[in-house]
């Protein structure tokens, strides 16, 4: 059920005027609800920056998983997109998962279908699959082990070297690993829409603009922007390098929220969202990340609703790759 179908479902039957919702402090009232309910709210680094500040924990998608596999709360509220919320429901089936915005999905996601993906693995049989967290949870449940950015690398090396290896979804990311590996895998041909929309010559003039920046990317972008890039790493991964860094500009090729992070843990230094190749185009923010507000965080939280269900045969399926991806991580 999206968001809205839920709200309207809920002015029908008289329990909702959304337009008394209006002239509220979101904030009060989100600190309020979460204390009341036992909830915790957990935020990619890519929402918007009123979600990171009010959120309990914000995190890559290794870190929310770990986060979400350990919480002690009643409720978890996923300020995310759906892929990240399927996740900590895989991983804690007795409790509420709520989600600002079921519309809130992931490019990267829809472009590995679960129906022509299990017909690729039946067609390499003796393939150990390896899968990005952001993923469907039909596709979680067709994989070995499941992984993030941050600790793709380790999983493929945990991986004995005469085992074929399928890696999926993100082919940008799977040729990346096979580089810094020397692992042949046979990849997936998927990917994110906002990392491949980056132009390198924009990025290029931009750097003659600004010599003294270092260009820093995340790997789900394209060989030819990690090529120029001075640190490839997951946000996290980024997030520590530019704190870490002697440099004072970046030019940074990943989704645009993650500056807010930067700016954050260090205000001292610039950071310039890497230009894609539309203009006029916020082509360096999600979209799906964007549609979660303050509003509807509130909204979901006061009415536990839009909530994520999945199928406890679903479910036992899944969990096996997500466990053995935070196993290994350990």
């Amino acid at each position: 059920m999206k968001l809205t179908q839920a709200i309207e479902n809920l002015q029908n039957k008289g329990f909702l005027d959304i337009h008394l919702e209006d002239n509220i402090d979101y904030v009060e009232e989100i600190n309020k609800l979460r204390k009341e309910k036992n909830a915790v709210i957990l935020a990619h680094y890519y929402q918007r920056p009123e979600i990171q500040d009010i959120a309990d924990f914000v995190g890559d998608s290794l870190a929310l998983a770990q986060k979400a596999a350990t919480t002690d709360a009643d409720m978890i509220v996923f300020a995310g997109v759906h892929f990240m919320a399927e996740t900590a429901k895989i991983l804690n089936p007795s409790k509420k998962v709520i989600l600002p915005d079921l519309k809130a999905g992931c490019s990267l996601a829809d472009s590995c279908p679960p129906n022509d993906f299990e017909a690729f693995i039946k067609q390499h049989p003796n393939h150990v699959v390896v899968s990005y967290v952001n993923t469907s949870a039909e596709i979680k449940a067709l994989t070995d082990i499941v992984c993030t950015s941050s600790n793709a690398e380790k999983i493929i090396n945990s991986i004995p070297n005469n085992q074929p290896i399928i890696f999926a979804p993100d082919r940008n990311l799977g040729a990346y690993l096979m580089k810094i590996t020397g692992r042949e895998m046979l990849l997936w041909d998927g990917a994110c829409l906002v990392h491949e929309a980056f132009s390198i010559d924009k990025i290029l003039d931009l750097y003659l603009q600004n010599p003294d920046a270092e260009i820093i990317a995340h790997p789900e972008s394209q060989e030819h922007i990690l090529k120029v890039a001075k640190y490839i790493g997951s946000t996290a991964g980024l997030l520590n390098y530019v704190k870490t860094s002697s440099a004072q500009k970046f030019i940074v090729a990943t989704e645009a929220g993650i500056l807010h992070k930067m700016q954050k843990e260090a205000p001292n230094k610039t950071f310039i969202a890497a230009p894609a190749n539309e203009a006029n185009c916020n082509c360096s923010e999600c979209a799906y990340m964007k549609l979660n507000t303050l509003k509807k965080l509130y909204l979901c939280m006061k009415y536990e609703l839009p909530d994520v269900e999945i199928e406890e045969s679903l479910q036992k399926k899944a969990v096996k790759s997500i466990n053995r991806m935070l196993e290994i991580s350990k």
